[in-house]
């Protein structure tokens, strides 16, 4: 769902550290590095809370929110990218944009149901977890739904089949491969030992009826 003209919001703090050792003491103290750019931006390095950051991540990254710099300056922003290892948060950029120009971002996709196919021995195999989109800032989705409940065995499902929100538009390849339902292989090399015995028990039988 997109998230209409709500706005999250976040302090960030001036950063001047860029050592290593300066910077794990910044996130010993609870603070994560950042940096906020733009296309009338430069790259500015700031920090902001790693609690309050937490709590804004879980809403995915296409949520807009304001990031209040030094001065009380506001910067509407997405959460670009982040990086985080064994639980700790490393990094994060975040993109400032216009509500006004249309931007272009990765979508989580949230695979929704049941596939009727894993329910007489299929497997669902994923290859894609996320779609590349455009939109306003205001009308980006925060993850893109998709219903597998009704695929079959051999059922396959494409960007295009995808039902995006309204004002939203597909970038990713409508013919990207994002789920199907398999056989698995230990599966299906059975059927296939099964099929040749029976293949070659007919020929035997065909053998023997011309033998006799």
């Amino acid at each position: 769902m997109a998230n209409g003209n709500k706005s999250n919001q976040l302090t960030a703090e001036p950063r001047t550290e860029t050592r290593r050792s300066e910077l794990r003491k910044l996130r010993l103290n609870g603070r994560i590095p950042a940096v906020v750019y733009g296309s009338d931006m430069e790259g500015t390095p700031v920090s902001v809370d790693a609690k309050e950051f937490k709590k804004l991540i879980r809403t995915g990254r296409t949520e807009m929110l304001d990031l209040v710099l030094e001065g009380g300056r506001r910067v509407p922003v997405l959460i670009k990218d982040y990086q985080e290892r064994d639980g700790k948060w490393l990094h994060a950029d975040f993109l400032k944009v216009s509500k006004n120009k249309p931007i272009r971002v990765r979508v989580a996709i949230d695979y929704q149901g049941t596939a009727a196919g894993t329910k007489t021995g299929g497997m669902l195999q994923v290859q894609a977890t996320e779609l590349e989109i455009e939109a306003l800032p205001d009308d980006l989705p925060s993850v893109i739904e998709a219903d597998i409940s009704g695929m079959e065995v051999g059922d396959k499902l494409t960007a295009g089949d995808i039902r995006l929100p309204d004002k939203v538009e597909l970038i990713s390849s409508a013919e990207e491969l994002l789920a199907s339902i398999v056989i698995p292989r230990a599966v299906e090399a059975e059927n296939e030992t099964a099929e040749k015995a029976e293949e070659d028990a007919t020929a035997g039988d065909a053998a023997a009826d011309d033998e006799s």
